[in-house]
């Protein structure tokens, strides 16, 4: 049996954050992100927000395995990029910039298990209305950016899997034994989204 990929993970309910207008939802989320890294900040401001983030996540009525099964794929990396930044610049701007690395995606992660595609798609279409007065295909556009969007935390979710999958083989450390089933299962899922698509009509 084939393995079908969803176009993303959408989490139904009908809490405010669900009801809440998906454009508003992004652009929350993008000024979170450019705010917490163009702004210099403390430890404990990412650790404010980061609350104020669960918080949401509760109110949302999000059940707490599947937040922390989207976002505990890309922790090591956080926690990484972190140890580097404190090495080249003290711990403080490490731990500030893994907290608010953590806390953007986790916002980002948010809105997407709380938006189904087509209302991103349908926020989208009208943030880049102007555009298609200039011959811009902006459906196509808000396609690309939604499942772009949809598939990075399937893209994680692979990678983890990867990894857990040699952990329990006791397999070493090679980039290329790694890289290659990455590689492999990423093109297998945009073939069979590209069918479902093509199923769908797109692009016609």
């Amino acid at each position: 049996m084939r393995y079908a990929p969803p176009l993303g993970v959408y989490s139904p309910g009908h809490s405010w954050l669900h009801r809440l207008p998906a454009g508003l939802k992004l652009i929350v989320v993008l000024v979170l992100a450019v705010g917490t890294a163009a702004l210099p900040t403390e430890p404990w401001h990412g650790v404010a927000v980061l609350w104020c983030i669960a918080a949401a996540y509760a109110t949302a009525r999000i059940p707490f395995g599947l937040a922390v099964r989207q976002i505990a794929p890309v922790v090591p990396l956080i926690a990484l990029l972190g140890a580097y930044l404190a090495w080249q610049d003290g711990a403080a701007a490490g731990l500030v910039t893994s907290i608010s690395v953590l806390a953007s995606l986790a916002a980002a992660n948010l809105v997407t298990l709380t938006t189904t595609i087509e209302e991103m798609m349908d926020a989208i279409e009208a943030g880049l209305a102007p555009l298609s007065k200039l011959g811009v295909n902006v459906e196509a556009i808000s396609l690309a950016i939604s499942l772009t969007i949809r598939l990075v935390p399937l893209m994680a979710h692979t990678v983890s899997e990867v990894a857990d999958a040699r952990a329990a083989r006791g397999a070493g450390l090679s980039l290329t034994a790694f890289a290659t089933p990455v590689v492999v299962r990423s093109i297998r899922r945009a073939q069979l989204m590209g069918d479902a698509l093509l199923a769908r009509g797109a692009g016609d």
